[in-house]
């Protein structure tokens, strides 16, 4: 099994398509996504939609970005909190933090708080990006994975130990 995409709803697919790429990802198409049959998956009836495909450059995670003419957009949820309920953001890996935050700038992409160090492992942050999208960034600064920097806290292996009896 796997994961084949994310989907996000955005105002602009031009915009949208511009700042993902600016992360690094790739368009892999584009294509209109209209009538009822369409509706049938999604629960909208008779729907026209734009969708563009992004694809991470290592070919496994991808971004459907969709652009909805019909029916009318009838919630915003772009920005709730961190802690809000439901699907929030996507975060990627990067490979210089600072350098594509400068470039992002153009987009109207704003840290949320600050870039914080985690160990020293990472460096992370959260931007509003294109339309306010929340958008978690990472750059790993160590050849440790998250999984083993997990696997080597005494809390996870303890709840590990204690739920493995």
């Amino acid at each position: 099994m796997e994961m084949h995409n994310v989907g996000i709803v955005v105002e602009s697919l031009d915009n949208a398509i511009a700042f993902f790429s600016e992360i690094g990802l790739k368009l892999e198409g584009r294509m209109m996504l209209e009538g009822e049959w369409a509706g049938r998956v999604t629960g909208l009836g008779n729907q026209s939609a734009e969708i563009a495909m992004m694809v991470t450059p290592d070919g496994h995670s991808r971004l459907e970005l969709s652009q909805f003419f019909t029916p009318q957009i009838i919630a915003d949820h772009r920005n709730n909190p961190v802690n809000s309920l439901g699907y929030l953001r996507v975060m990627f890996r990067v490979d210089n933090l600072d350098e594509l935050l400068t470039r992002l700038e153009k987009y109207g992409a704003k840290v949320v708080d600050e870039v914080v160090q985690f160990g020293e492992t990472y460096r992370l942050c959260y931007i509003r990006g294109v339309e306010g999208l929340l958008v978690g960034l990472a750059e790993q600064l160590g050849n440790e994975s998250a999984t083993e920097i997990i696997e080597k806290n005494d809390t996870f292996n303890e709840l590990k130990r204690t739920t493995n009896r």
